[in-house]
C-alpha cells in the first residue's frame, strides 16, 4: 500500500477527510423524511435492477466464448432444461461445457468481482485512504502462505486442501493485524501500518518456502493459483462465494449511512452516536472474512477492490447507498468480462485471471486519475 502524495491525488474520488459544516453533516447523516429518502432508494433500486439485467446478459454472452463454440440460443436452451422450464434436445457435450464448466466459472467470477469491490469500497471509507483495497489487511499474503504450506510442505493437506489452507492462513494474518493494531493504538493508521507489516511478513514466508522446498512442478502449480485462477470451479464454489457475498452486501447496505459518517472522520461519527470501535471491528472482520473466502476459492485477484469503488463514486457520487450497489454490479460485470477475455486470449491455455485484472485495471486507474485531474 502507498500513502502520501498518491493518496492525496485521489482524495476527491475517495470520501473527504475534512470535517463538514453543521449543515452538510445534517444533510449526510440525517436526511429529511420528506422528499429525500424515496429518491435515494429509488436510484439504488433502479441501479440494482439494471445491473442484474446487464450482469445476466454478460454471463450469457461470456458462456458462449471459448475453444468450443456454443451459441447463445443453446445456452438459453440448456439453462431452461436445468431449471425445469423446458425439455429441449441439446448435445450432451454442450450441456456439460455450459452447465458444469463455464456457468459455474462465470458465476464465481461475478461473485469475486462483487465481493472484492465491496471490500474495497468499505475499506477506503473506513480507513479514509483512497488507495486501500481488500489486501491492505494482509489477508491475501496470509492466504498465499497457507496455500504454499499445504501445496509444498504438505502440512495437513489431506484435511484442508489448498483452499482450506489459504483460508486458515488468511485468518492467521488478519489476527496478527488486529493484534499489532491493538498494541499500536493508532486507530485507522495503526490498522494500515499493521496490514503493511503483515503483508511483508507473509510474503517473505511464502517466498522462503517456495525457494527452499518447492520443486519446479509444485512451484508452477502454486504460482498459477497465486496469480488468480478460476479453473475447475464447481457449483459448491458458486454456493459458497454467492452466500458470503450476499451476507456482506446486506450488512454493508444496512451500514451505508454509518459509512457516510465515517467518511468525515471517527470524531464526527462518534458525535452522531455511532459506536466507532465496535463498528470498525465489525466491518474489518467482515471484509477480512469475505476476502479470505474469495481468495481461498480463486486465489489473489488484484486491482478489483482498488479501481471499482473509485469508478462507482465517479459515476454515482459519494453516498454509500449508491456506491455500494454500484460497486457490486460493476465488480461482477467487470470480472465476468475479464475472465472471458483471459479464457480466450491464449486459448487453449487460460491466462490467470489476476493477470487479466491487472492488465485491464491499470489503464482504467490511469484514466480515472486523468479525469480527476481534468476536473480539478
Amino acid at each position: 500500500m502507498v500513502v502520501g502524495e498518491r493518496g492525496r491525488a485521489l482524495s476527491t474520488q475517495a470520501p473527504s477527510a475534512q470535517a463538514p459544516s453543521a449543515q452538510a453533516l445534517s444533510a449526510t447523516a440525517s436526511p429529511s423524511r420528506t422528499g429525500r429518502r424515496w429518491p435515494r432508494y429509488a436510484v439504488a433500486s433502479t441501479l440494482t435492477l439494471g445491473g442484474v439485467v446487464v450482469l445476466a446478459l454478460s454471463v450469457g454472452i461470456a458462456i458462449t466464448l471459448g475453444p468450443a463454440d456454443v451459441s447463445l440460443v443453446n445456452v438459453r436452451d440448456i439453462l431452461l432444461n436445468h431449471l425445469g422450464l423446458a425439455e429441449i434436445p441439446v448435445r450432451v457435450s454442450e450441456d456439460a461445457i455450459v452447465w458444469q464448466e463455464r456457468l459455474p466459472r462465470a458465476l464465481v467470477a461475478a461473485a469475486c468481482g462483487s465481493g472484492l469491490g465491496l471490500c474495497g469500497a468499505i475499506l477506503q471509507s473506513l480507513l479514509r485512504n483512497p488507495l486501500a483495497d481488500p489486501f491492505v489487511l494482509g489477508v491475501s499474503s496470509g492466504a498465499s502462505t497457507g496455500a504454499v504450506a499445504i501445496g509444498v510442505l504438505g502440512l495437513g493437506g489431506s484435511a484442508f486442501g489448498l483452499s482450506g489452507g489459504a483460508f486458515l492462513g488468511a485468518l492467521v494474518a488478519f489476527g496478527l493485524v488486529l493484534l499489532l493494531a491493538r498494541f499500536a493504538s493508532g486507530g485507522t493508521s495503526g490498522v494500515v501500518l499493521a496490514g503493511v507489516a503483515s503483508t511483508q511478513l507473509f510474503s517473505a514466508l511464502t517466498s522462503l518456502v517456495m525457494f527452499a522446498f518447492a520443486d519446479s512442478d509444485e512451484a508452477r502449480g502454486v504460482m498459477f493459483w497465486l496469480l488468480g485462477s478460476l479453473e475447475g470451479m464447481r457449483w459448491d464454489d458458486v454456493a459458497l462465494s454467492a452466500t458470503v457475498v450476499g451476507i456482506g452486501a446486506v450488512v454493508c447496505v444496512a451500514s451505508a449511512r454509518t459509512l457516510d459518517a465515517f467518511a468525515f472522520g471517527e470524531d464526527v461519527a462518534a458525535s452522531l452516536g455511532i459506536p466507532v470501535a465496535r463498528t470498525r471491528i465489525l466491518l474489518l472482520v467482515l471484509t477480512a472474512l469475505l476476502t479470505a473466502t474469495l481468495v481461498s476459492i480463486a486465489g489473489a485477484i488484484g486491482f478489483v477492490g482498488l479501481v471499482l469503488p473509485h469508478a462507482a463514486r465517479l459515476l454515482f457520487g459519494q453516498r454509500h447507498s449508491r456506491v455500494i450497489p454500484a460497486t457490486i454490479v460493476l465488480g461482477a460485470v467487470f470480472m465476468v468480462w475479464v475472465d472471458a477475455a483471459s479464457r480466450v486470449a491464449f486459448a487453449p491455455t487460460p491466462l490467470p485471471v489476476g493477470v487479466g485484472t491487472a492488465l485491464v485495471g491499470v489503464p482504467v486507474f490511469v484514466l480515472l486519475l486523468l479525469r480527476r485531474r481534468g476536473r480539478a
